[in-house]
C-alpha cells in the first residue's frame, strides 16, 4: 500500500508517462524529483501502471547510482568519483568527509541534515577533485576545506 503522501504524485508520474515508450526512466525521474527519493512502497505500483514486474522496476532503481530509496537530507554531498578526480585527491576528500559526518556514502546524518552521495563524473575533470552541493558544482576540493563546508550546510539548516 502507497502512503497518501506518495500515492498522489505516483499517479501524477504514471497518468503522465504511461504511454510512452520506454516509460520507467521518465517515471521514477519524476517521482525522485517530487519526493527526493523513489519509496520502496511505490514500486509495485509503479511496475503494475506501467505492466512490469517489481524485480524490473527495483532492478532499474537499484542499477542507476542516480536513484535513492530512502529520502535524503535537507543537503546533499555527492562526490566525484571519476579517475580524473581520484588522481587529484578525491580519496582524502571523501575519507574527510565521511569521517567529519560520521556516515558513509548513501547515508545520512543521524539529524537528517546532510547526505552523502558518490557520482561518478561531473564534467569538471579540469577542476579536479569535484563534487555536487545540492545541485551547485565545488570545484577543486581538498580535505582542508571539508570542516568549512560542513559548517557551512550546518548553519544553512538552522538558518532555515
Amino acid at each position: 500500500m502507497v502512503s497518501t503522501d506518495h500515492e498522489a504524485v505516483v499517479s501524477a508520474a504514471l497518468e503522465k508517462y504511461s504511454s510512452t515508450e520506454g516509460a520507467l526512466l521518465p517515471i521514477l525521474h519524476e517521482i525522485q524529483d517530487a519526493l527526493g527519493y523513489i519509496p520502496s512502497d511505490t514500486i509495485d505500483v509503479i511496475g503494475k501502471g506501467i505492466n512490469r514486474s517489481r524485480a524490473e522496476v527495483h532492478g532499474v532503481v537499484s542499477f542507476y547510482h542516480h536513484f535513492r530509496t530512502h529520502k535524503p537530507g535537507r543537503h546533499i554531498i555527492q562526490v566525484c568519483r571519476s579517475e580524473a578526480c581520484q588522481a587529484v585527491g578525491a580519496l582524502g576528500v571523501i575519507e574527510k568527509l565521511k569521517r567529519t559526518l560520521g556516515i558513509d556514502f548513501h547515508e545520512s546524518t543521524s539529524d537528517g541534515q546532510i547526505t552523502l552521495e558518490p557520482i561518478y563524473c561531473l564534467g569538471h575533470c579540469a577542476c579536479a577533485p569535484a563534487l555536487m552541493v545540492n545541485g551547485e558544482p565545488r570545484a577543486k576540493m581538498t580535505p582542508d576545506l571539508v570542516d568549512s563546508l560542513v559548517n557551512e550546510l550546518r548553519t544553512k539548516s538552522h538558518d532555515d
